[in-house]
């Protein structure tokens, strides 16, 4: 650029005049009759060439000055300004962040990095500066957002956790995923564990490292929450050695629940009829061969069947796997009602007549005829066989699925998708119990946090039994509170809950939710029905 107060000449009768004190470029014309016309693009041209390109152009300025210059008038005016560059400093709310802006100069002093130093020191930053960005910045002349200076957040706890120490345990928690599928798989045979086995690790939970602000103010990490396992799990001890490792104490069936894991006798027999009477045990049942008409069978755990049910009764906390099928009394008559019932899931190759109710869900391989299937998740008919639905009535909150619903001579089959009633029910009583708790919890804070404002008022056995309570209500409260999420979201996927026919559908089927139907007419190949606006539809699926 020029020198400060130097004067130069862009055309006859126009110079210019960098004024220092007022850091602008000042445009005198003289009139002379010999100066041609000139434009916009020849003036900036002329100030590029001459080193005044870099100051900031004062636009407005522009169209007096050509006006007067061609009409060949005397004028004045300041066509440019010195601009300094400027740095604008924010820091986050939580002080962990500093975020630069630097406008850069035009034609004046651009920002150095004194200036930023200055300014994080202005702001009392004096933790986590980064040197490198500064520079980075200041080389670049301008900045957007740039971090240059950076705390240390703190790394709260971790959760207490359990680790299962057994591969493929089952579950007595349902557990639906975010789309509302649940694994379809065969159950398998039950897992034996022995006296001494290793049954689940408790890992408590981290106290976290405390962060620095850029101020240098200490902030605290939050501890993580502790998990116990509960106060009764049948069948199952501590190690001598450590006292966060579940053993099973018996030998048995492992069985995850809330709270950690327990370990269920398993009483396995060849058949149950009128020789060995009917079977009421608490644990798992191995039945390896059939179930005669008329018998019964109750347990709290899991039941297997090798053979096949007929006309009888199945009971069951857990799931039932049963690897024939099973013949129910559904439309005989003078024959007692039986059914089958478990809260976890059910397994068949086939079922005929049968009243079948799962907690979770109901997979068939073959055929379900003139049956009443009912499930919490989904039903699936179909797996290495036909999956024909014929007949009976099919009821579940996410999805029924099958291969080929009805039969060409219009059997009527009832499926009904969406919420049972009973779930929102379900769903308010469980807030009220929570509260319950809740309220458990606040009364048992407020003795541990009298026992830490009063040293030695309280006995040492009972706040350590506060504590120990306090811990087995947390771990309830987040249990149901789990649940009851789990709940809502599956009221909510109920809207989207569908029965998909594979292969084809017939007329005869309807398909209910709420008080919405639909009604099959003739024969259609794979399609889904399920709500769409303020109706059931049917939706033809590729193939379809």
């Amino acid at each position: 650029m020029n020198d400060e107060n130097a004067v130069s000449q862009s055309g006859l009768g126009l110079t210019y005049r960098l004024d220092a004190d007022a850091k602008a470029l000042i445009a005198t014309v003289t009139p002379d009759p010999a100066a041609q016309s000139i434009d916009e693009a020849y003036l900036r041209a002329r100030l590029d060439s001459e080193g005044y390109g870099a100051l900031r152009f004062l636009p407005d300025a522009v169209t007096p000055l050509l006006a007067h210059y061609n009409a060949g008038m005397a004028f004045e005016i300041k066509l440019a300004e010195c601009v300094d560059g400027s740095l604008h400093l924010e820091v986050s709310p939580d002080g962990l962040e500093a975020f630069l802006d630097i406008l850069p100069a035009a034609g004046g002093t651009p920002v150095d990095i004194s200036a930023v130093l200055a300014a994080l020191a202005e702001n009392g930053i004096g933790e986590g500066i980064l040197t490198e960005a500064i520079d980075a910045a200041v080389a670049a002349g301008e900045a957007n957002k740039v971090v240059v200076a950076r705390g240390v957040p703190p790394v709260h706890g971790e959760d207490g956790r359990f680790e299962s120490l057994i591969p493929e345990v089952r579950s007595r928690v349902p557990r639906v995923d975010e789309g509302g599928h649940t694994d379809y798989r065969d159950l398998g045979e039950i897992l034996v564990v022995h006296v001494g086995d290793n049954l689940m690790l408790r890992h408590p939970p981290t106290e976290g490292k405390p962060g620095l602000t850029l101020f240098g103010e200490k902030i605290e990490a939050n501890a993580g929450q502790d998990v116990m396992f509960s106060a009764s799990l049948p069948g199952t001890a501590y190690a001598p050695d450590n006292p966060n490792l579940l053993q099973a104490a018996i030998t048995g069936q492992p069985v995850v629940v809330r709270g950690g894991m327990m370990v269920e006798p398993v009483f396995t027999v060849d058949t149950v009829s009128l020789s060995t009477g009917n079977i009421n045990f608490d644990g798992s049942v191995v039945v390896t061969g059939d179930v005669s008409a008329g018998m019964k069978v109750k347990v709290s755990g899991d039941i297997q069947i090798g053979g096949i049910v007929d006309m009888a009764t199945l009971e069951a906390g857990g799931s039932i796997v049963v690897k024939g099928g099973v013949m129910g009394s559904l439309g005989r008559k003078n024959v007692e009602d039986q059914h089958v019932h478990c809260d976890g899931c059910f397994n068949a190759a086939y079922v005929q007549q049968a009243k079948i109710d799962a907690g979770d869900s109901i997979f068939i391989d073959d055929m379900a005829m003139q049956s009443d299937l009912t499930a919490i998740n989904h039903i699936r008919v179909g797996n290495n066989k036909r999956g024909h639905i014929i007949g009976g009535h099919v009821q579940a909150t996410l999805s029924i699925t099958a291969r080929v619903i009805g039969s060409p001579n219009r059997v009527r089959t009832l499926c009904e998708i969406g919420v049972n009633p009973l779930m929102h029910k379900q769903l308010l009583e469980m807030s009220k119990q929570r509260d319950v708790k809740e309220t458990q919890l606040l009364e048992v804070s407020k003795l541990m946090d009298f026992a830490r404002k009063n040293p030695g008022k309280l006995r040492p056995e009972m706040i350590e039994k506060a504590r120990a309570t306090a811990a087995v209500l947390s771990a309830e409260i987040a249990a149901m509170r789990e649940e009851q999420d789990g709940m809502t979201n599956k009221i909510e996927l109920s809207q989207q809950s569908r029965v998909t026919v594979e292969q084809a559908i017939y007329e005869g089927v309807e398909v209910h939710l709420g008080n919405k139907r639909y009604r099959v007419a003739g024969e259609r190949g794979p399609c889904a029905i399920g709500l769409a606006s303020d109706s059931l539809e049917l939706v033809i699926l590729e193939g379809g």
